[in-house]
């Protein structure tokens, strides 16, 4: 691409972070409670999404994403049901009947969410060094599972030592420059889009794809890429719940956006290779855009990930701090994550990690569903209940399925 384009992409990029990271937006409230959300979402799957839907759905992957998409805000309005009705019978503690059953649910479900975070720290560090090696032209799985077990090695121990706090700081700045690699990214697409239009040339491959029950277990173990908005939940302490629910679902909102703007501009540039499914030919699609976008997204696919897991495995550890009945020190669930995730990094693939995170996340997900059929009936300012409960059950029905059935793609 020229120069121009390029000049042009690194300025779209400046902007964005200028903007950012303005202090008005910072400041506000409103902001930093979607922003949580939002970057927890769009951190899990962004980079992944494209080249591994594409990989099984082809040039249909745009409306695989408009499905899990749907899915997840369906969710989503069942875990802001629980914010609104079930976190003042939570703050009461456990009592006779729906209240208690909705209750014990709520705490088991944390259990499985911390669960989850296990397996998402393996996640998060298998792609940031599959990108990293990326970024410097390697595709070797071996020192790419050498260098996750370094990552989570530094992550038990430091966590152990001093805990991780003081890198939890990381997360904004990461934030701030994915979100306005992203802009630079969807602008580079709709800039390549518009050019095909105008010359004429703008056509869909031929992409050789099976639509039939083993696509959709493989969409199943896709979740991931969706999560995220559930730490609106674990934000009580914070902002208030009508501010939880609203920033809530404006982040799902604004990354559905995000990620259907991006699978309609990227459809153009499928290619028959990504049927092998690798994970990081993310880099090799903007690549062919311009040079500077495969720099800026290995910074922050590097920055975005490494400060992803080590938000989730401070929120394993507090999990399980609060919920289990033994109470070990905090920094002893450090080193456990990362021995249990050390173990899922060396027992399967990157492929087999997403579907696993997948599941547990749809697990976790199914359990809020359960606990806001229980809080249907034990909040006493809920209205059209057996409604609500229908909706509810279905939604635990699908979620159910999806942890269950779900596999991971073939690499």
């Amino acid at each position: 691409m020229t120069i121009a384009l390029n000049v042009a992409l690194i300025l779209t990029t400046a902007v964005a972070i200028t903007i950012l990271f303005s202090k008005r937006l910072v400041d506000s409230p409103t902001y930093r409670a979607t922003v949580t959300p939002l970057a927890s979402i769009i951190g899990s799957g962004f980079l992944v999404s494209v080249p591994l839907l594409a990989s099984v759905l082809g040039n249909y992957a745009l409306f695989g994403m408009t499905a899990l998409i749907v899915f997840a805000y369906c969710v989503g309005g069942a875990i802001r049901f629980n914010i609104l009705h079930g976190e003042p019978l939570f703050r009461t503690g456990p009592r006779n009947g729906a209240g208690s059953l909705a209750y014990l649910s709520e705490r088991i479900s944390h259990v499985v969410l911390a669960g989850a975070y296990f397996v998402s720290v393996a996640y998060y560090l298998s792609l940031l060094s599959i990108f990293l090696l990326k970024g410097v032209g390697i595709d070797d799985p071996l020192m790419a599972r050498s260098m996750t077990t370094l990552f989570l090695a530094f992550i038990g121990g430091f966590g152990f030592i001093r805990g991780l706090r003081g890198l939890e700081g990381l997360e904004e700045y990461a934030v701030g420059f994915k979100l306005a690699v992203i802009a630079a990214i969807l602008a580079a697409l709709a800039l390549h889009n518009i050019h095909l239009s105008t010359t004429g040339t703008w056509h869909l491959r031929d992409l050789t794809t099976h639509l039939d029950s083993e696509a959709i277990r493989i969409l199943c173990g896709f979740v991931i890429v969706v999560q995220g908005f559930e730490t609106s939940r674990f934000l009580a302490g914070q902002y208030p719940p009508a501010l939880r629910v609203r920033t809530m679902r404006n982040a799902q909102l604004i990354s559905g956006a995000i990620y259907l703007a991006f699978f309609a501009l990227a459809t153009v540039m499928f290619q028959n290779h990504f049927a092998k499914g690798e994970v990081a030919a993310i880099i090799d699609i903007v690549g062919k855009l311009a040079f500077v976008l495969p720099i800026m997204l290995t910074g922050a696919a590097v920055a975005s990930q490494f400060s992803a897991s080590i938000a989730d495995a401070i929120g394993a550890a507090g999990l399980l701090h609060a919920t289990l009945p033994e109470r070990f020190p905090l920094s002893y669930y450090y080193p456990a994550i990362a021995t249990v995730a050390i173990a899922l990094v060396w027992s399967g693939s990157v492929f087999e990690i997403i579907a696993h995170a997948s599941r547990a996340f749809a697990f976790y997900y199914f359990l809020q569903c359960v606990v806001a059929g229980f809080v249907t009936f034990a909040a006493p300012d809920v209205t059209r209940r057996p409604a609500r409960l229908v909706w509810f059950g279905s939604l635990a029905a699908i979620s159910l399925a999806a942890a269950i059935f779900g596999i991971p793609t073939e690499g």
